[in-house]
C-alpha cells in the first residue's frame, strides 16, 4: 500500500511541476497575434514610432513582439523603463548585434555598440575623462564660438546684399555648423564657409553618413530571418561594406594628416591647433599603442561625427521651426537675453546659467521631437523580470521615447509646444532624450550647450519670420533619426543693436 502512496505522490509532484513551468512560461508580456516563421514582422511599418505606439496602446505598455527569430520587449511605461535601467541595468547593458552594427561600428567595437565588458568600460572611462569632461569641453569653447561667428557673418553679408533681410535655408546652415564644430574640434579642419579645406568632400561624407543612418534605422529582414543573409538579401552586405569603406577612408585620412603634422612638427606653420581631439588621442596612442589603435581612434571619431552632427542639426531645425510657429516664445528669449547680456556683446557660454526660458525651449523641443525616437536597442544578457513579466535571455529591449514624450497620461496637452511646463521642474511627464542607465549618451550636456548657444545668439542678433503667413510644416520623416520632411527656410533681418554695434562678430 505504501508503494502506491509513493507512486501517487511522485505523479502529483510531477504534474505540479509541469503546471508551475507552464505558468512560468505563460508569465510573459502580452503579445499581438503572430504568423508562423515571421512572427510580427508584418506589423512593422513606417513610421515606426507611431506604428509601435498604436500597438502599445492596444496591447499594453510592456509588450512582447517576435520579429522572426528575435524577441523584442517594447516599452512605453516610465516605471518599466526605470526598472530596466536601475534594477536590471547591467542585464540590459548589452547591445544586439546586427548586420549594420557589424559593418558600421568596426565589428561592434565602438562605444555606442560594443557589448558590455572591459572594452566598453574602458571606452566609457575614456569618454568621461578625455572627451566629455568639463575641462575638455571648456578647452573647445573658442572653437564653438568661432564657427558660430562665421555663420553670423554669412547671414549679415546676405542681409546687406539683399537689401536688409534675406531668406535662409536653415536646414543646410545647421548641418554645416554642426559638422564644422565637430570637424574643427576633432581634426582642426573646416569643411563649410570661410577657409574651407574641401566642401565637396564634406558633402560626399555627409551623404554617406545620412545613407548609413537610414540603413541603420530601416528594418533589415536578414537580422530577423538569418537565412536571408546566406544569399545577401537585397545586396545589403555589399552595400554596407562599400559605405563603411568610404567612411573609414575619410576618418583614416584625418588621423594620418594629424599624425603627419605632429611628426613633422608643422602644426603651427600650417595654422593648425595642436589642441584637437585626434592629437590628444594620438598622444595616448604613443603611451599605449596596443590599446589605442587606429581602429579604436577611428571608431571614436566616427561616432562623434555621425551622432553629433545628426543630433545637433536636427534638434536645431526642430527648435527654430517651433519658435517660428510660436513668435511669442522668440520674444521671451529676446527679453531674457537683453536683460542678462549687455547689448554691445553677444551671448556666450558663461551666460547660459542665467538663462531660464531658453533651456526650457530646448527641453520642450527634445520632448516633442527627440532626434532619435527610440533608444538605441539593448539586449538582455540573462533572464530577468520587467513589470512583473518574465523576460528571457537574448530579448532585445526597445524603448519608444517618442511615445512616452507624448503620452497624454504623463503630459498635459502633450502635442502642444509649452516651454513653461518645464519652468518649475514639475512632477508632470517623463523624459530621457539621451537615454538612461550606464549606457546613457555621455554627450547630452555638450549637445544642450551648443543648442542653447546657437539659438540664443541667432535670436539675439536677428529678427526671424516665416517665409509666408502659413505655419511651418512640421511633418516628420522616418528612419533612425527623425528630421523634418520639408527643409526649414526663414526670413532673417539684423536687429537694431546688431547694426548699431556690429556686435564685434569675430
Amino acid at each position: 500500500m505504501a508503494f502506491y502512496y509513493i507512486i501517487g505522490a511522485v505523479v502529483i509532484i510531477f504534474f505540479l511541476k509541469l503546471f508551475v513551468l507552464k505558468q512560468q512560461r505563460n508569465n510573459q508580456p502580452p503579445s499581438p497575434p503572430s504568423l508562423t516563421l515571421i512572427g510580427h514582422l508584418h506589423l512593422v511599418k513606417e513610421p515606426m514610432n507611431k506604428t509601435l505606439r498604436a500597438l502599445s496602446a492596444k496591447y499594453g505598455d510592456v509588450l512582447l513582439l517576435k520579429l522572426g527569430v528575435r524577441k523584442i520587449l517594447l516599452i512605453t511605461s516610465p516605471s518599466a523603463v526605470d526598472e530596466c535601467f536601475t534594477k536590471n541595468d547591467i542585464i540590459f547593458a548589452n547591445r544586439p548585434s546586427t548586420l549594420s552594427t557589424k559593418h558600421f561600428s568596426y565589428n561592434n567595437t565602438t562605444i555606442s555598440i560594443a557589448p558590455y565588458g572591459d572594452h566598453w568600460c574602458n571606452l566609457r572611462r575614456l569618454a568621461a575623462l578625455e572627451i566629455f569632461s568639463s575641462t575638455r569641453i571648456a578647452m573647445y569653447t573658442g572653437t564653438r564660438r568661432r564657427e558660430l561667428m562665421l555663420i553670423l557673418k554669412e547671414l549679415l553679408r546676405s542681409c546687406k546684399h539683399d537689401g536688409g533681410s534675406t531668406k535662409v535655408d536653415l536646414k543646410s546652415k545647421f548641418i554645416e555648423l554642426a559638422f564644422n564644430v565637430l570637424s574643427m574640434t576633432i581634426a582642426g579642419k573646416r569643411y563649410y564657409g570661410e577657409n574651407v579645406v574641401d566642401s565637396e568632400e564634406a558633402r560626399r561624407v555627409r551623404f554617406v553618413m545620412r545613407e548609413m543612418l537610414e540603413y541603420s534605422g530601416n528594418t533589415n529582414l536578414g537580422d530577423f530571418l538569418p537565412f536571408l543573409q546566406w544569399v545577401d538579401f537585397r545586396g545589403l552586405e555589399k552595400r554596407f561594406a562599400n559605405l563603411m569603406k568610404k567612411l573609414d577612408k575619410f576618418v583614416q585620412d584625418l588621423v594620418n594628416e594629424r599624425r603627419g603634422l605632429l611628426s613633422e612638427k608643422l602644426c603651427e606653420s600650417h595654422g593648425q591647433s595642436e589642441k584637437t581631439m585626434i592629437n590628444h588621442l594620438l598622444s595616448l596612442q604613443q603611451k599605449e599603442p596596443d590599446y589605442y589603435t587606429d581602429e579604436l581612434i577611428k571608431g571614436i571619431i566616427l561616432v562623434l561625427l555621425v551622432a553629433g552632427t545628426d543630433t545637433m542639426s536636427i534638434s536645431m531645425e526642430w527648435a527654430m521651426s517651433l519658435l517660428l510657429n510660436h513668435p511669442e516664445s522668440i520674444n521671451k528669449i529676446k527679453a531674457e537675453i537683453d536683460a542678462n547680456v549687455p547689448e554691445d556683446r553677444l551671448l556666450d557660454e558663461q551666460d547660459l546659467p542665467k538663462m531660464k526660458y531658453l533651456p526650457n525651449v530646448i527641453t520642450e523641443t527634445l520632448r516633442l521631437y527627440p532626434p532619435v525616437p527610440f533608444l538605441i536597442p539593448h539586449q538582455a544578457s540573462e533572464n530577468c523580470t520587467v513589470g512583473g513579466y518574465d523576460i528571457s535571455k537574448g530579448t532585445m529591449l526597445l524603448v519608444n521615447l517618442w511615445a512616452i514624450h507624448r503620452d497624454p497620461r504623463l503630459w498635459e496637452k502633450p502635442t502642444e509646444f509649452i516651454p513653461e511646463r518645464h519652468e518649475f521642474k514639475k512632477e508632470e511627464g517623463y523624459m530621457l532624450p539621451f537615454g538612461a542607465g550606464r549606457r546613457k549618451c555621455p554627450g547630452g550636456g555638450i549637445t544642450n550647450r551648443v543648442l542653447e548657444l546657437t539659438l540664443g545668439i541667432l535670436i539675439q542678433a536677428f529678427e526671424w519670420e516665416r517665409v509666408s503667413v502659413e505655419m511651418v510644416d512640421m511633418t516628420e520623416g522616418t528612419g533612425f533619426s527623425i528630421s523634418k520632411v520639408k527643409a526649414l527656410e526663414a526670413i532673417c533681418k539684423p536687429r537694431d543693436a546688431t547694426i548699431k554695434h556690429s556686435l564685434v562678430i569675430s
